[in-house]
């Protein structure tokens, strides 16, 4: 079983198209296992696809992308659904950290961070993380920090993805550092 590829395939699922899986994700992300597991068994790839080889493939993720609670699964962040996920707000740590291409960084001084085409804004909890993301686009990131607990107090909302991602709707530029 290729666990790297399911979870790409759930991920795409869970957090970009549910409908074409015939999902129904509740307000909060959730799909019973038993209606995923029907979904996928529909490709040949994935006919013998069980219960256990969505935990399997939860606990071998290099990135905890999932998680599954009372036999249901949901993805924990990267929506881009025309529906919002609903996320419990979080007080986050101090500071947090994006990872953005050099050519956006004069539009997020102007407007600060925008979630683009997802539902949130993610930020990582520490550089290299942030760093990895940003060369997905360009070889040559900006690292940015943001001031989390800041921005907190004075009432941007921060969601948690997992224990390295952290999500918020928009980000103002005064709680940016761009050096």
């Amino acid at each position: 079983m290729d666990y790297q590829k399911l979870s790409k395939e759930i991920s795409y699922a869970l957090r970009h198209a549910p409908w074409k899986y015939e999902l129904e994700l509740n307000d909060e992300g959730w799909v019973d296992i038993a209606q995923l597991l029907f979904s996928l068994r529909q490709s040949r790839e994935w006919q013998g696809l069980s219960e256990k080889d969505l935990q399997v493939m939860i606990e071998e993720s290099d990135k905890k992308r999932h998680e599954i609670a009372n036999r249901k699964i949901r993805a924990l962040y990267g929506h881009s659904t025309p529906y919002r996920i609903l996320k419990e707000p979080k007080t986050p740590p101090e500071k947090l950290y994006h990872g953005t291409t050099r050519r956006f960084v004069q539009a997020i001084k102007e407007k600060g961070l925008l979630p683009q085409s997802r539902q949130y804004v993610h930020l990582s909890v520490d550089t290299e993380t942030a760093l990895q993301v940003g060369k997905r686009r360009d070889n040559a990131p900006v690292l940015l920090t943001v001031y989390a607990l800041e921005a907190w107090t004075e009432g941007v909302a921060f969601y948690l993805g997992n224990d390295k991602v952290w999500l918020s709707d928009i980000i103002p530029n005064k709680y940016i550092n761009f050096e």
